[in-house]
């Protein structure tokens, strides 16, 4: 089996230091609005936040007086380690692409708003540039609390106006009225690194590796029943397998699903992992998308169900309850699947978790709900199985003894 290959971009400097990104990197280029969207277009970037949006007609989109833009590294996910490691080895790749889009959007207001943990790295490079002349903007820096809600784009916007990080409901774009009624540009810490290095050594250079389709590298946390745990930089469309055996240094074999995407994505069975790669066409017939690149193992000894149903039950206490699906939804939807994981399992409980599903999807003031009834769907298609051997009262878990006993 082929080792996807590390390729040492956004990782590639020597240290966090300004000196060690300027030895590696040099300057920052200087690009108009129309010249960065147009190598934006042509590189195919993507967002790295998990939604995948294309990023130049993210920033293109933006539209009105007094823009503002905000690098997002809350990370709320508890699967993910991505950004924090970005903006503890390359803060400074992360500021260029923060200062680069500003100056293209001619924005006066720049901010980072990250997870705590990573809050003395941002403000020692933050401080570096101030002292030698690099932060024009003047970016102010916002802890992000630590929620899963809290990286949402309204969150974000809502605490750096001085709020609770809430969703709100959106009834206007973010480019056109976002911090203070301004239009805003908000991208993903590891996004705006791409940028800057798109904007050093341009599209093609981007698109020399990864999947034609979704080009260039992303940052990958593993996590779960691997040998190996942390983050790597692979190609996107990287084999799922490679990732497992030469990134988690485990046997594919020894893994009974993954999760990809975190707890907004799907659940792949090993039976699936044949072919499947690491990028949003190399997981479309799995109805699976890489989301912020969260690849977790499930064990050969660990019930799918259990699994799910403590996700679910996080992801009923950490939500907004600003909603319905939120208030009353989420948390029946976790009560369910807890009964179908330590209870009794049976056809009818299994649909009505679809039901509940279904009515919660779509329905709430943020996606929150949307990413969960996702996250269940696949869980019940991904472990059949095993809602069979719970209808038995047995479980992989536990070996196959009786369910309870």
């Amino acid at each position: 089996m082929t080792a996807p290959p590390t390729i040492p971009r956004l990782f590639a400097a020597p240290g966090p230091t300004l000196a060690a990104h300027r030895q590696k990197f040099g300057d920052l280029p200087t690009a108009s609005r129309s010249e960065l969207v147009a190598s934006l277009h042509e590189a195919g970037l993507s967002g790295r936040g998990g939604a995948g949006f294309p990023t130049a007609r993210k920033l293109a989109a933006v539209n009105g007086r007094h823009p503002v833009v905000v690098g997002n590294g809350a990370e709320g996910e508890p699967l993910s380690r991505k950004d924090a490691q970005l903006l503890s080895r390359a803060p400074h790749l992360v500021l260029d692409g923060l200062d680069a889009a500003a100056a293209a959007l001619g924005a006066d207001k720049a901010y980072i708003y990250v997870h705590a943990g990573a809050a003395v790295a941002v403000t020692n490079a933050v401080d570096e540039r101030r002292a030698a002349g690099l932060d024009p903007h003047r970016v102010v820096l916002v802890e992000a609390p630590d929620r899963f809600v809290a990286g949402e784009e309204s969150a974000a916007i809502r605490r750096i106006e001085g709020g609770p990080a809430l969703p709100r409901d959106r009834t206007v774009l973010t480019a056109i009225s976002g911090v203070r009624g301004r239009p805003t540009l908000v991208n993903n810490v590891e996004t705006l690194a791409h940028l800057a290095l798109i904007a050093r050594f341009g599209s093609e250079w981007f698109r020399s590796v990864g999947d034609p389709d979704d080009p260039g590298t992303m940052l990958v946390t593993l996590s779960g029943a691997l040998a190996s745990l942390g983050v790597i930089e692979v190609p996107t469309g990287a084999l799922l397998t490679g990732l497992l055996e030469h990134g988690g240094g485990t046997d594919p074999h020894a893994v009974r699903a993954v999760l990809v995407g975190g707890y907004h994505g799907s659940w792949i069975p090993a039976e699936a992992f044949a072919g499947a790669r690491l990028s949003r066409s190399g997981l479309k017939s799995l109805g699976a998308t890489p989301g912020a690149g969260i690849v977790h193992a499930l064990g050969m000894t660990e019930c799918g169900l259990a699994r799910t149903a403590e996700i679910a039950g996080y992801l009923a206490d950490q939500s907004a309850r600003q909603c319905g699906p939120c208030r009353n939804g989420l948390p029946r939807l976790a009560e369910l699947l807890n009964e179908l994981a330590h209870g009794r399992a049976n056809d009818q409980l299994v649909r009505e978790i679809r039901r509940v599903a279904n009515l919660v999807d779509g329905r709430g003031a943020c996606r929150h709900p949307d990413g969960t009834a996702r996250m269940v769907r696949s869980a019940l298609r991904a472990f059949a199985a095993d809602i069979d051997l719970h209808q038995r009262r047995c479980c992989v878990a536990a070996a196959t003894v009786p369910h309870g006993s």
